[in-house]
Protein backbone atom coordinates (compact mmCIF):
# COMPACT_ATOMS: atom_id res chain seq x y z
CA UNK A 1 0.00 0.00 0.00
CA UNK A 2 2.73 3.01 0.62
CA UNK A 3 4.12 2.16 -2.82
CA UNK A 4 0.89 2.34 -4.34
CA UNK A 5 0.27 5.73 -2.48
CA UNK A 6 3.51 7.13 -3.30
CA UNK A 7 3.15 6.67 -7.24
CA UNK A 8 0.08 7.95 -6.94
CA UNK A 9 1.46 11.08 -5.19
CA UNK A 10 4.32 10.81 -7.63
CA UNK A 11 2.27 11.44 -10.25
CA UNK A 12 0.46 14.21 -8.99
CA UNK A 13 3.37 16.21 -8.87
CA UNK A 14 4.30 15.12 -12.01
CA UNK A 15 0.87 16.14 -13.88
CA UNK A 16 0.80 19.47 -11.36
CA UNK A 17 4.20 20.67 -12.33
CA UNK A 18 3.37 19.48 -16.56
CA UNK A 19 -0.02 21.85 -15.86
CA UNK A 20 2.12 24.54 -14.15
CA UNK A 21 4.51 24.53 -17.20
CA UNK A 22 2.00 24.69 -19.73
CA UNK A 23 0.02 28.03 -18.70
CA UNK A 24 3.56 29.63 -18.23
CA UNK A 25 4.35 28.88 -21.87
CA UNK A 26 0.66 29.58 -22.70
CA UNK A 27 0.67 32.84 -21.11
CA UNK A 28 3.66 33.84 -22.42
CA UNK A 29 2.58 33.21 -26.01
CA UNK A 30 -0.12 34.97 -26.07
CA UNK A 31 2.17 38.03 -24.57
CA UNK A 32 4.09 37.64 -27.54
CA UNK A 33 1.00 37.58 -30.21
CA UNK A 34 -0.25 40.17 -28.33
CA UNK A 35 2.70 42.78 -28.73
CA UNK A 36 2.87 41.41 -32.62
CA UNK A 37 -0.97 41.88 -32.74
CA UNK A 38 -0.21 45.71 -31.55
CA UNK A 39 2.77 46.60 -33.90
CA UNK A 40 1.06 45.47 -37.05
CA UNK A 41 -1.72 47.79 -36.03
CA UNK A 42 0.87 50.66 -35.01
CA UNK A 43 2.62 49.68 -38.81
CA UNK A 44 -0.95 49.77 -40.44
CA UNK A 45 -2.04 53.25 -39.05
CA UNK A 46 1.11 54.84 -39.62
CA UNK A 47 0.72 53.63 -43.56
CA UNK A 48 -2.60 55.25 -43.40
CA UNK A 49 -1.42 58.43 -41.86
CA UNK A 50 1.69 58.29 -44.71
CA UNK A 51 -0.98 57.52 -47.12
CA UNK A 52 -2.81 60.67 -45.91
CA UNK A 53 -1.34 63.82 -47.03
CA UNK A 54 -1.15 61.70 -50.92
CA UNK A 55 -4.95 61.38 -50.83
CA UNK A 56 -5.57 65.01 -49.36
CA UNK A 57 -4.01 65.95 -52.79
CA UNK A 58 -5.68 63.60 -55.17
CA UNK A 59 -8.28 66.57 -56.33
CA UNK A 60 -5.30 68.23 -57.40
CA UNK A 61 -3.81 65.70 -59.11
CA UNK A 62 -7.42 64.69 -60.61
CA UNK A 63 -7.59 68.08 -62.88
CA UNK A 64 -4.32 67.31 -64.10
CA UNK A 65 -3.20 64.29 -65.70
CA UNK A 66 -1.00 61.73 -64.07
CA UNK A 67 2.20 60.72 -65.61
CA UNK A 68 2.49 57.25 -66.56
CA UNK A 69 5.53 57.04 -64.46
CA UNK A 70 3.59 58.79 -61.40
CA UNK A 71 1.04 55.77 -61.52
CA UNK A 72 3.91 53.38 -61.55
CA UNK A 73 5.28 54.43 -58.87
CA UNK A 74 2.08 54.55 -56.85
CA UNK A 75 1.20 51.31 -57.92
CA UNK A 76 4.63 50.04 -56.99
CA UNK A 77 4.40 51.62 -52.94
CA UNK A 78 0.81 50.27 -53.32
CA UNK A 79 2.36 46.75 -53.99
CA UNK A 80 4.96 47.15 -51.23
CA UNK A 81 2.61 47.95 -48.34
CA UNK A 82 0.21 44.85 -49.80
CA UNK A 83 3.59 42.55 -49.39
CA UNK A 84 4.69 43.93 -46.31
CA UNK A 85 1.16 42.93 -44.72
CA UNK A 86 0.14 46.42 -43.99
CA UNK A 87 -2.59 46.48 -46.23
CA UNK A 88 -5.27 43.33 -46.84
CA UNK A 89 -5.63 42.32 -50.07
CA UNK A 90 -9.32 44.12 -50.02
CA UNK A 91 -7.40 47.48 -49.16
CA UNK A 92 -5.10 46.84 -51.88
CA UNK A 93 -7.69 46.21 -54.54
CA UNK A 94 -9.48 49.29 -53.33
CA UNK A 95 -6.21 51.86 -53.11
CA UNK A 96 -5.50 50.23 -56.94
CA UNK A 97 -9.00 50.90 -58.28
CA UNK A 98 -8.46 54.30 -57.18
CA UNK A 99 -5.08 55.12 -58.74
CA UNK A 100 -6.05 53.66 -61.56
CA UNK A 101 -9.35 55.44 -62.04
CA UNK A 102 -7.35 58.73 -61.71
Amino acid sequence: MPGLLRGVARTAVVAGTATAVSGRVQRRQAAKFADRDAQTAADREQAYQDAAPQSESAPAAASAPATGNDLIEQLKGLGDLHASGVLTDEEFAAQKAKILNQ
